[in-house]
């Protein structure tokens, strides 16, 4: 495809570099859970749950403040070649460890602990199937599990902010929005980015798989990212306005 004299980049799925997957978010999916969702992104599918503990770790008790924390897993199945799961190998992985805590932080940020009281919200994401962002796919709708959970029980006081995640990468010389894992298990450079609705970050992840990047391209792919971000904010809102409170 061109225009002018400019060819146009087309994905392998059809999109332009700058576009995101589409993205769905359904609410309600598990009948126990405080609040829950089931994130598509592509063909990247997680299960988000959010439960209001009545407890909180020792080293806060008597402070007068809660926590927000994250378990991560993949089903076996999830990948093209079947996994153990971790349970059977008797150790949960690095990868895990790290992912469920980036988790954990990015939720924290948008939550007055505060105002949760003594208590704990347990995010889960398990993922069903897996075809590049996981992890980002998993702040995003874990913080629709979360936000559901504390609307639904009238503590929506302690939500201050919206947060969600995006990958952005240069793939054989190209800017790209929303790798997939083709994209992303080719990419040169390859960015995870959490952000926030105030357009603060949380954290962000990039690292170089061939030659190093310079600070032009750090600047591109943020702003790349923040454009994700803004649709990803705007599918948060859009499936929490259906929440009873």
């Amino acid at each position: 495809m061109t225009i002018g004299n400019a060819p146009l980049l087309v994905r392998a799925d059809g999109r332009l570099p700058h576009q995101l997957r589409p993205v769905t978010i359904t609410l309600g999916v598990q009948k126990w859970a405080e609040g829950s969702c089931l994130i598509r992104v592509g063909d990247t599918e997680i299960l988000c749950a959010a439960s209001i503990l009545d407890r909180i770790p020792p080293h806060l008790r008597g402070k007068g403040t809660g926590w927000v924390t994250a378990e991560y897993s993949m089903l076996p199945r999830a990948t093209a070649e079947r996994t153990d799961r971790e349970s059977v190998r008797g150790r949960i992985g690095g990868r895990t460890h790290e992912i469920q805590r980036l988790i954990g932080r990015s939720l924290r940020g948008v939550v007055d602990l505060a105002k949760l009281g003594e208590r704990t919200v347990a995010i889960d994401c398990d993922v069903l199937q897996a075809d590049g962002g996981t992890r980002t796919a998993s702040i995003t709708g874990g913080y629709v599990a979360l936000a559901a959970a504390l609307i639904s029980y009238g503590m929506e006081r302690a939500i201050i902010g919206r947060v969600a995640a995006v990958s952005v990468g240069i793939v054989e010389g190209a800017t790209y929005l929303d790798l997939d894992y083709s994209e992303d298990s080719r990419a040169e450079v390859d960015f995870n980015v959490v952000g926030t609705d105030a357009g603060t970050y949380v954290e962000l992840q990039g690292t170089a798989e061939g030659k190093p990047f310079d600070r032009a391209a750090v600047d591109r792919l943020l702003d790349l990212a923040d454009k994700g971000l803004e649709q990803l904010f705007a599918a948060q809102a859009e499936a929490l306005a259906t929440v009873r409170r």
